[in-house]
């Protein structure tokens, strides 16, 4: 089964169309990409897969499941995560409490249970933190973790940020630019992480990326999209060479 499956996904804003007649599937596993020139509509897209919008018209499929119109913390519960553009930790908590509150939708004890601090609350919270800092030690994150998040450098943030979102334990993880503000140096170990984080947590992930070079060295399939609509789909290297690409990215000349 697909993990994704999007058909006909079109979303208006007043009367302006966003994202018209949108098709994709996801296949377990892969490491997929979708660009496009600024204000295409990607973030939409991932807007709408994580409920953030609720579309105007048609399905989002994720494990067979229309999620169409649900709200983000039940997508959420479901097993979907992202990242977003602009980096939205909690960034006067520490980096481990950040781990830590991501997985409320699944705490297991109510209001009562938090208030008497019974023993399912002390039991479910160690779990919890404990889950966490494993998580942190595989990122390479444990140094930093009692450190807020506004204190470390912005490279930093965003690995918090991705150990965030795999916290949640998902089966699709959204990317939204995760390149955005980053040096050479730390680019190229993204590439290198984003990979590690597919094989090692059996994720399958979608990236949107303005980085061209991360884009064609990570992803196996890459869609296009210019004003909401669909302009190529395939392999690296047939979305290299697409002259409509080319057009809407430098009007005449190579990507």
């Amino acid at each position: 089964m697909a993990v994704l499956e999007i058909r006909d996904l079109t979303h208006y804003f007043g009367g302006l169309c966003a994202l018209s007649h949108l098709n994709i599937t996801l296949e377990p596993g892969t490491l997929t990409g979708l660009i496009g020139p600024n204000g295409a509509g990607k973030t939409t897209v991932f807007n709408l897969v994580s409920g953030f919008y609720r579309p105007s018209r048609g399905e989002i499929r994720f494990a067979g499941r229309n999620i169409a119109g649900l709200k983000p913390h039940q997508v959420t519960a479901l097993g979907v995560a992202r990242t977003f553009q602009n980096i939205r930790l909690w960034k006067d908590l520490t980096v481990l409490d950040n781990i830590r509150i991501a997985q409320h939708h699944r705490l297991g004890y109510g209001f009562a249970d938090a208030v008497l601090r019974t023993r399912r609350f002390r039991r479910r919270e160690a779990e919890i933190d404990a889950y966490a800092r494993e998580l942190l030690e595989v990122l390479e994150l444990d140094h930093v973790a009692g450190e807020l998040p506004k204190n470390l450098p912005y490279g930093l943030q965003r690995k918090v940020e991705l150990a965030r979102a795999l916290s949640v334990e998902p089966k699709l993880l959204l990317l939204d630019e995760p390149a955005a503000g980053l040096n050479t140096a730390d680019v190229e170990e993204l590439i290198r992480h984003i990979r590690w984080i597919r094989d090692r947590f059996d994720v399958t992930i979608w990236m949107i990326e303005h980085h061209m070079d991360v884009v064609m060295e990570l992803c196996s399939h890459i869609t296009v999209i210019d004003f909401g609509e669909t302009i190529a789909s395939g392999t690296p290297e047939e979305i290299r060479t697409n002259p409509a690409v080319i057009q809407a990215y430098l009007g005449d000349d190579e990507i």
